[in-house]
């Protein structure tokens, strides 16, 4: 490479290279420029192969964006500056603390308890009922649907209020349904909120540098999310090239599976040249990776962990204590 690039140099054209090669630097004798943000000191390379300090007069001094540090707006990751303060890392697996442990119980008092503290706990974070229900609207509309399926299908046991066919309605088949919706809106409503407005590349920060998941497979997960938002423009564009053709006047659900065949292969083509890119910025080697942003954590992100643990933990006890916990298979 080093020879290439100075036969095409002594040809007259201009070579601008970005690396951190610094044997390919003094093997081409090239001028440098140097690029540091305001106040960080100067970077000194040492001569390879001796303990020799490698000096080169810099052609240009550039400054730049200091690391973490954000030029543009920040993105509201919530509604609550609380929730928005959290790692996105801590609050993905907050939801998820808050939500599994209810998984195991089916009964109207630890829902009913858990949606309590919830709901007080999301008033001290800033969200008022009104703003609670609007951002989790979908949970309040399939909580009745399931509830109103057991109580027509549930299991049967106690008093018999109303039977025709396989529609049999009996206390316990209310009781469990009443369960059954309580214990969706207490696991839905923190799973949402919490997760709710987190920007996807903070999220790929916090895995990679916070969690330790590969690079590779986490900022690629990345850039197919950015490349999911334009396949609308692409089934766009296919649709008018079958058009141009005159392929666009037939049957839509005929013309359906060919154009998402071309969909398909035109996805396929552009993952291979985004995992070539990848591989070009070395996301398949070894060496440690620098960030733009740097994911910290803090103490209060382990404290939101706590208190989402909290949350299951004192409902399940207050169920238990009171003696109306039921697990599934009983």
């Amino acid at each position: 490479m080093a020879q290439l690039i100075a036969d095409m140099r002594d040809q007259g054209a201009c070579i601008i290279l970005v690396t951190h090669d610094r044997e390919l630097v003094q093997a081409l004798d090239a001028r440098l420029v140097e690029m540091m943000p305001p106040g960080a000191q100067k970077a000194v390379w040492p001569a390879v192969g001796s303990s020799q300090t490698y000096q080169k007069t810099i052609a240009a001094k550039l400054t730049v964006t200091p690391m973490d540090h954000r030029d543009e707006p920040v993105k509201p990751a919530s509604r609550s500056p609380y929730i928005a303060s959290i790692n996105p890392a801590f609050r993905l697996m907050g939801a998820f603390l808050a939500a599994l442990p209810l998984l195991i119980s089916l009964d109207p008092v630890s829902a009913t308890t858990a949606l309590i503290l919830e709901f007080l706990l999301l008033g001290t974070a800033g969200f008022t009922p009104l703003r609670v229900v609007r951002s989790t609207w979908p949970i309040f509309l399939g909580a009745p649907g399931s509830a109103l399926a057991i109580i027509l299908y549930g299991k049967s046991g106690g008093a018999t209020f109303w039977q025709w066919g396989m529609i049999h309605i009996t206390q316990r088949s209310l009781d469990l349904a009443l369960a059954t919706a309580l214990r969706i809106l207490a696991i839905g409503i923190p799973a949402i909120i919490t997760v709710l407005g987190i920007d996807a590349t903070d999220l790929a920060d916090a895995f990679s540098q916070v969690l330790h998941l590969p690079d590779r497979f986490v900022y690629g997960g990345l850039a197919g999310m950015r490349l999911f938002t334009v396949l609308k423009d692409d089934w766009s564009a296919l649709t008018a090239s079958r058009r141009s053709r005159g392929l666009g006047d037939e049957n839509r659900f005929k013309a359906f599976m060919p154009q998402a065949f071309a969909l398909l292969v035109l996805s396929i083509r552009r993952s291979t040249t985004l995992a070539t890119a990848m591989e070009a910025r070395g996301f398949g080697g070894s060496t440690p990776r620098t960030h733009a942003r740097v994911s910290q954590v803090r103490p209060c992100d382990v404290g939101f962990l706590l208190i989402c643990l909290a949350v299951p933990a004192i409902s399940l006890t207050v169920a238990a204590l009171t003696g109306s916990i039921a697990f599934f298979g009983n």
